[in-house]
């Protein structure tokens, strides 16, 4: 069951605005943003095509301004708000930096390692289990990625 705290809408928000930017250069809006003692040390928007990087995913990006800003690749007491499911590569990389928590929004039945194809954030053998939530401001998140892709058919 996802559980919700009163200021997990205002960061996720926060990462659907990082979304919007996606925008700008012609890349699929997800927006990532990680928060440690209630202040944002990393931010994020999907950077692909502005970049030539098939790693540029938000919370990819998100995650390695977080540890720069904290100095060490460990996350311990951050949480992380994307607004799309994470995918494998990049659920990969919030066990590994030991991020203590993941909220996301809209579900991706393509490529969702938090549940919808794989579970990774979950998968017992690995070392780190982070909590999640998913489905906070779904909607929103959804219709910026439906807006997206429907310009494009």
């Amino acid at each position: 069951m996802n559980h919700f705290f009163p200021r997990d809408e205002y960061f996720m928000r926060l990462a659907l605005r990082e979304a919007e930017r996606a925008l700008e250069h012609d890349d699929v809006p997800v927006g990532a943003v990680v928060i440690h003692d209630g202040e944002v040390i990393g931010s994020g928007r999907n950077e692909r095509e502005a970049r030539g990087d098939p790693t540029a995913h938000a919370e990819m990006l998100a995650l390695r301004e977080a540890s720069r800003s904290l100095g060490t690749w460990r996350l311990v007491d951050s949480v992380l708000y994307v607004t799309l499911e994470p995918c494998a590569m990049c659920a990969g990389a919030i066990v590994l930096g030991r991020v203590a928590r993941v909220v996301y929004g809209a579900l991706d039945p393509k490529a969702g390692a938090a549940g919808s194809v794989l579970d990774v954030l979950a998968e017992p053998r690995l070392n780190h289990r982070p909590d999640v939530a998913g489905g906070l401001l779904a909607e929103e998140s959804s219709a910026l990625l439906r807006a997206f892709f429907g310009a494009r058919r």
